[in-house]
């Protein structure tokens, strides 16, 4: 959890999908606009193109997404990314990445939603975090040596991921670079993307992180809440 925090069931029931799909295509569309339309020399959207289609996002919406952020359509966007810092009960840090067309009614939501937190000022709690690339991926076969294949590619770091997967990270110039390389030396890559990683996670059990979790969950839930990032073990 100290990566990126994602509510475990947020695309089991039809309004947590419809949320993930919003939060999706807000990322195609900016992705398309900063980078072309192209997935093969813009790796931002590759990799929304990637989250949306293990999302079973619909082919003629995630289309539209890319179009509209390409200004191929008459529908001019313009969503900005907004970044705050603070901290959810029990002082566990947390910074909140939105996208959004309208900054006024962004900060006064997310203002309420840290009602139950604190929100703190830019550099108050990102000095707490590195800003890494992040790459899960499975081996091409049993046994094979992952800490070669870090080397290889060029990751800095590497760790056990879930289910026989590996996390490797890397710096965030390097993301799309090492994840050609281990897709090229076998690796299925099932996930890449930048994200805030903490230095100093808190560890909370019991009632503490159910008050944690509540509070990501209500962050989560706002349309224009992109990321979170929390320092949590």
């Amino acid at each position: 959890m100290g990566a990126q925090w994602k509510h475990k069931g947020r695309t089991e029931h039809a309004a947590a999908k419809g949320r993930l799909f919003t939060k999706l295509v807000k990322e195609l569309i900016v992705a398309s606009k900063a980078g072309g339309p192209d997935p093969g020399s813009n790796p931002r959207l590759r990799m929304a193109m990637d989250a949306a289609k293990k999302a079973s996002m619909p082919r003629d919406t995630l289309e539209r997404a890319i179009k509209k952020g390409a200004g191929l359509l008459d529908e001019p966007v313009n969503y900005e990314t907004v970044t705050y810092e603070g901290f959810a009960p029990h002082q566990v840090p947390v910074i909140v990445e939105c996208l959004t067309e309208n900054k006024t009614r962004t900060a006064a939501n997310i203002r309420l939603l840290f009602r139950k937190g604190q929100i703190a000022t830019s550099g108050a709690v990102s000095w707490d975090f590195n800003r890494l690339g992040i790459i899960e991926a499975t081996p091409p076969e049993a046994g094979a040596d992952a800490e070669t294949a870090a080397i290889e590619a060029g990751a800095q770091e590497l760790e056990a991921a879930e289910e026989g997967a590996t996390r490797f990270l890397t710096a965030p110039a390097d993301l799309d670079t090492v994840s050609r390389a281990l897709t090229g030396m076998g690796w299925t890559v099932s996930a890449q993307n930048l994200a805030w990683v903490a230095k100093n996670p808190v560890a909370l059990e019991g009632e503490a992180r159910a008050e944690v979790e509540a509070f990501l969950e209500a962050m989560d839930e706002d349309d224009d809440v992109q990321n979170i990032y929390v320092g949590l073990k």
